[in-house]
């Protein structure tokens, strides 16, 4: 089922209940100071607390920023174009924590790129940019809504596990598990994500014999291999992760190349990770 987390953000909840009227948001809650958003591992300190004191109120505090407006006094909205419904949604008085989400119109493509180097300089993954007279699809973006971001960076790692792929990709082993080196001193390995796309098939065709040919173990749909084969993947953010021993995972990661010109020995380490997730 769905977790409760209303007591964890008790800033939020007497402003949202003095809006007037009843309706839907659609938004998001994210750690923010002085204008500017906190790394999304702040706001999972949050999350994760049973009791938010006095303490960690002031030292994460968070803010509501809407998006959209799906219900309103009676009116379900989803088949109202956006730019009615973000008319609706700036009419409300947000205050405090309260807020609506930035937008502008443009016209040209040209225009997006200041935008989304100001969106990247306060902490943001990127723009959403939607089509104004778009309706709301629940649980889908189609192609009135894009997502335009860019990657934080790209690590070359090492394949440390593979597991058969799903649908289109059922008949390769393409699901890979990959790792960075404790230090260059170190050569221990240490789980940091897993990716399945951006390899091509005939590259997914010869990495899958590859890996059945140098498999240390097999668990059937999984099995671990030979740490020889080194990619390079792009990923959005850093974030702290309880299930690897690295203690981090990459969020989004995808696979940019097979580094056929890469030794296993000089693959990035946990520190590069440390450093891209923003700590000494």
């Amino acid at each position: 089922g769905l977790d409760q987390v209303t007591h964890r953000f008790p800033e939020l909840i007497e402003p949202l209940q003095e809006l007037p009227g009843d309706f839907i948001l659609d938004g998001e809650i994210v750690a923010a100071r002085d204008d500017c958003f906190l790394p999304f591992k702040s706001l999972q300190q949050r999350l994760g607390r049973k009791v938010v004191g006095e303490e960690l109120l002031a030292e994460i505090p968070v803010v509501f920023v809407a998006y959209d407006i799906l219900y309103q006094d009676g009116t379900v909205l989803l088949d109202y174009p956006l730019y009615q419904r973000r008319v609706r949604l700036e009419d409300l008085p947000f205050d405090g924590p309260l807020g609506s989400s930035l937008q502008a119109l443009v016209r040209y493509v040209e225009k997006i790129e200041p935008m989304f180097e100001a969106a990247r300089a306060r902490g943001n993954e990127g723009l959403m940019v939607k089509d104004p007279d778009s309706v709301y699809k629940p649980g889908r973006r189609g192609r009135e809504w894009l997502k335009v971001k860019k990657a934080l960076a790209t690590l070359d790692v090492v394949v440390t596990a593979v597991e058969v792929g799903t649908g289109n990709r059922r008949r390769f082993l393409s699901d890979f598990t990959f790792a960075v080196r404790r230090s260059q001193e170190d050569p221990e390995l240490l789980n940091v994500g897993k990716a399945y796309s951006g390899l091509t098939d005939v590259e997914l065709t010869e990495l899958t014999e590859w890996f059945k040919e140098h498999t240390i173990k097999d668990f059937g749909r999984v099995r671990l291999v030979e740490p020889q084969i080194v990619l390079e993947v792009a990923f959005d953010i850093v974030q702290p992760s309880a299930r690897h021993k690295s203690g981090y995972a990459l969020r989004f990661p995808r696979i940019v190349r097979w580094r056929t010109d890469k030794p296993v020995e000089e693959i990035d380490t946990l520190e590069a990770v440390r450093q891209l997730a923003g700590e000494p």
